[in-house]
């Protein structure tokens, strides 16, 4: 290899160094390249289920017919696949807009002026629920911002229904049982966010966001921002209350389990979960008359661990322990052990359930390790949900639920692809990387759009599978979800073998 040269020329060309004396060159001449062609697998199935047109339909829009130029599936759709595709901001859409392939899926042919799609600035002022209309008359006389200020509750409102319903109606058999996880994150701020405060235990500006999700699947089933000094219960009951009437409706005799941490272990929780027939495992503070009922216990495991020189772990039943809050006596399990550093630790858990201390505890507490914990690590590693960056607080809930309407689209595609173990066991980073982000050259003709593939691509077997198992799973949900298949969409793999829609 010679040394290093970097000469442009008039055509656009880059040459940067030699091989073997033939000079490695850069020329920008390769037409029409997009590198999210895997994006298009998730489309196909979010258009054989419907998913985000319905969501789109539930969404007021004070926007004026007149006055508008992207509708508001656009808009949305839009968005959703920017998240998908790792751009999680409005201003990145300034660059995707001209995108061919954002355009296929946003329902656009590429190669028109027509087919351009909304800017950054389009994007933002639609989470702000932002209208021209009635802006010839004075502002004291302007009623349409009533409207507005509506719409943003009414959206968040709208995409919570939404998520509960989509997850009912993409269930392929009825649950045994299914577990409510509840649980909260830190979204640092970084600006003068409305209702940004400052958290002592996480010392940061922040909100504190509210999240459900299905314990099997991870599916989120809702989602509330709320203000960065929330205490972590708020809101729980009202989340509750609009959750089970849907999930009883389809499921009468399906037995549901709330489950959650130690910052939710009030009183009104254990209340409303025994009044509606509740299964509840929460995790409990310790305290003095604990730390005592349990002290025998946690003597006796000290002593084995020194006896034996290695961790130790006991499970007591308390059955007759009775908070000053709580109005009558509840089922609390302990977890005493010594660790492997050779601490003394105590855990404490707030339990209906029937079983032994040490079932309860690990097959069904322990479990909230990976819902939602991994889940809530999936949306800030993979959507990046913590990147709230609107200045007004309706306009980020708006966004918090965006976030959550692309993971639960993600969660069906992991599920269509249950036989694909290349996308069922892995993290929507990693799947982004293996699946999403293929390069592609775009042709455009009067009948199909055609993306070119490597015929080099690795993943080019993996791809043909999962859009078969995205295909099947489309047609065994297929009663429950209108066929909404686009007609002339291809994509070709560096050969004359192409997938067609």
């Amino acid at each position: 290899m010679s040394e290093t040269v970097c000469v442009a020329n008039d055509g656009g060309q880059l040459t940067l160094f030699e091989v073997d004396h033939r000079a490695v060159t850069v020329a920008f001449d390769g037409g029409e390249v997009v590198t999210d062609t895997g994006l298009l697998a998730i489309r196909q199935l979010d258009q054989r289920l419907g998913v985000l047109s319905e969501a789109a339909s539930r969404l007021p829009d004070p926007r004026s017919e007149l006055l508008r130029t992207y509708s508001t599936e656009e808009i949305l759709t839009q968005t959703v696949y920017q998240l998908l595709g790792g751009y999680f901001d409005c201003s990145d859409a300034q660059a995707l807009r001209n995108d061919p392939l954002m355009q296929v899926l946003v329902d656009h042919a590429p190669g028109t002026e027509a087919a351009t799609l909304a800017s950054g600035s389009t994007l933002a002022r639609f989470r702000y629920c932002y209208t021209r209309r009635q802006r010839q008359l004075p502002v004291d006389e302007r009623t349409i911002e009533q409207e507005c200020q509506s719409a943003k509750c009414e959206r968040v409102r709208a995409l919570n229904g939404f998520l509960v319903d989509l997850f009912v109606k993409t269930r392929q058999s009825v649950p045994e049982r299914i577990t409510l996880d509840i649980d909260t994150t830190d979204d640092p701020t970084h600006g003068a966010q409305q209702l940004s405060l400052f958290h002592g235990y996480y010392q940061q500006q922040q909100y504190l966001p509210l999240l459900v999700f299905d314990g099997d699947s991870k599916f989120p089933l809702a989602g509330w921002l709320r203000s960065g000094t929330a205490h972590p219960s708020w809101g729980v009951l009202e989340t509750l209350e609009q959750l089970l009437p849907v999930l009883r409706e389809a499921w009468p005799d399906v037995e549901i389990l709330v489950r959650c941490d130690s910052g939710y272990a009030v009183p009104a929780l254990y209340e409303f979960c025994e009044a509606h027939d509740l299964d509840y495992v929460i995790g409990y503070g310790s305290n003095d008359v604990l730390k005592a009922q349990t002290r025998v216990t946690m003597n006796y495991v000290q002593a084995l661990a020194e006896l034996y020189d290695e961790p130790c772990q006991r499970f007591q039943d308390l059955r007759d322990y009775q908070a000053g809050s709580w109005d009558r006596p509840r089922r609390v399990i302990a977890k005493c052990e010594v660790t492997a550093q050779g601490g003394p630790n105590r855990r404490f858990v707030v339990t209906n359930l029937a079983g032994r201390p040490e079932q309860v505890y690990r097959e069904v507490y322990v479990q909230r390790g990976d819902t939602p914990e991994r889940a809530i690590q999936e949306l800030k590693h993979g959507l990046a949900i913590d990147r709230l960056s609107s200045h007004r607080f309706f306009a980020n809930a708006f966004t918090l639920q965006c976030h959550l309407l692309a993971y639960a689209l993600f969660i069906l595609f992991r599920e269509a692809n249950a036989d694909v173990p290349e996308v069922a066991e892995h993290t929507l980073e990693t799947v982004r990387a293996r699946v999403l982000k293929v390069g592609a050259v775009v042709q455009t003709s009067s009948r199909k759009v055609w993306f070119h593939a490597s015929a080099n691509w690795p993943g080019r077997s993996l791809f043909f599978r999962v859009c078969a198992a995205v295909k099947a799973f489309g047609q065994r949900l297929g009663r429950l979800w209108p066929d909404r298949l686009a007609e002339g969409l291809s994509i070709k793999l560096g050969g004359p073998v192409s997938i067609t829609k």
